[in-house]
C-alpha cells in the first residue's frame, strides 16, 4: 500500500507538470495579452509592465521562472489587480468549497438512496418515475436549470432572495449544483445493485436467513459502490472549485467565477494558478478514491 502511495504521488507530480506545461503555452499562444486593453495603454507603460512580470522573456523561460517561484510557494500577483494570488484563491476557495461541499453531499446520499429503491423496485412504478427524473436530470444542463430556478423562485414567485455575500442562500444554487451528479450517482447505484443482487453470494445470504436490510445495505450496496466511488472522486474535486457558470448566474463571489473573471482579462498568472490548484484538488481526489476502494472491499490489492 505504502509503495502504491509513492508512485501514485510521483505520478501525481507528473501529471501537475504536464497540465501547467499545456496550460502555460497554450495560453500564451491566444493572440493578446494581459495589459491590452479598451483604453490603449502607451508603449512605455506596456513595456515597463511586460519587464516587471517577465514578459518580455521567452516563453520557456517565463515557464522555469514561474515554476520556480511556485516551488518556492508564490503563486505570484494577479496582472489584473494586483493582489495576492494565494490570497484571493482561498478566500473564494471557501465560499465555493461550502457550496461544494454541501451540493456534493446532497447528490450522493440522495442518488444511494434512489438507486437502492430503483433496484429494489425493479419495472414497477417507483423505478420508472425515478428513471425519468434521473433522465431529466442528466439531460438538463445545469446552467439551463439555474437560469430557471433563478427566475421562477427569486424574480417570479420571489420565494427565494437573490444571493447576497452579507445574507448568503445556498438552496438554488446546491439544486442547480447537485442535480446532475445526483441523477448520474442515482443511475449508476441502480446498475450496480442490480448486479450485486443476482450473485451468489446474495443468495447464500438470503438461503442462511440473514435479515433482508442487512443482504441489501452489508452486501448488495457495499459492493454496488465501487462504480459509484470512481465517479464521486473527481467529482467532489471539480463541485468544490464551484461551477463556473452556476457562480456566475447566481453571483457568488466563488473560485468558478474568479476562473472566468481571469480568462476574460487574460490574467495569466491566475489561470495558471486555478488550473494547477483544481489538477491538484483532481490528483488528491484520485488518490483518496482508490485508497476508499480498499476501505470497501478488501479483496482489492494494489501493484
Amino acid at each position: 500500500m505504502g509503495k502504491y502511495i509513492i508512485k501514485r504521488v510521483l505520478l501525481a507530480i507528473l501529471s501537475i507538470l504536464i497540465v501547467s506545461a499545456i496550460t502555460f503555452f497554450v495560453m500564451n499562444t491566444i493572440p493578446g495579452g494581459p495589459f491590452n486593453k479598451e483604453k490603449a495603454t502607451s508603449v512605455e507603460a506596456q513595456k515597463v509592465l511586460e519587464e516587471r512580470y517577465h514578459l518580455d522573456k521567452p516563453v520557456t523561460e517565463q515557464y522555469v521562472l514561474y515554476m520556480q517561484n511556485l516551488l518556492h510557494g508564490d503563486w505570484g500577483v494577479s496582472l489584473h489587480s494586483g493582489r495576492d494570488i494565494w490570497g484571493e484563491i482561498s478566500s473564494r476557495f471557501s465560499v465555493s468549497a461550502k457550496l461544494g461541499g454541501m451540493a456534493a453531499l446532497v447528490a450522493i446520499i440522495i442518488g444511494l438512496i434512489l438507486g437502492s429503491i430503483a433496484a429494489l423496485t425493479r419495472n414497477r412504478w417507483p423505478d420508472r418515475l425515478i428513471v425519468f427524473l434521473t433522465t431529466l436530470g442528466t439531460a438538463m444542463p445545469s446552467f439551463v436549470l439555474a437560469t430557471l430556478l433563478l427566475l421562477v423562485f427569486c424574480l417570479r414567485l420571489k420565494i427565494v432572495p437573490v444571493w447576497s455575500a452579507s445574507n448568503p442562500n445556498y438552496l438554488l444554487p446546491i439544486i442547480a449544483l447537485s442535480l446532475y451528479p445526483m441523477a448520474y450517482i442515482t443511475r449508476l447505484t441502480k446498475t450496480s445493485m442490480l448486479d450485486a443482487l443476482n450473485q451468489d453470494y446474495i443468495r447464500t445470504a438470503r438461503a442462511k436467513g440473514v435479515a433482508s436490510w442487512k443482504v441489501i445495505f452489508k452486501h448488495a450496496l457495499r459492493n454496488a459502490l465501487i462504480p459509484v466511488i470512481t465517479y464521486v472522486g473527481p467529482m467532489i474535486a471539480y463541485i468544490l472549485t464551484g461551477s463556473m457558470v452556476v457562480e456566475n448566474i447566481f453571483t457568488i463571489g466563488g473560485l468558478g467565477s474568479s476562473f472566468v473573471t481571469s480568462i476574460t482579462n487574460r490574467d495569466y498568472t491566475m489561470i495558471m494558478a486555478t488550473t494547477i490548484f483544481l489538477a491538484i484538488l483532481m490528483v488528491i481526489a484520485n488518490l483518496l478514491t482508490d485508497i476508499a476502494y480498499k476501505l470497501v472491499d478488501p479483496r482489492i490489492t494494489f501493484n
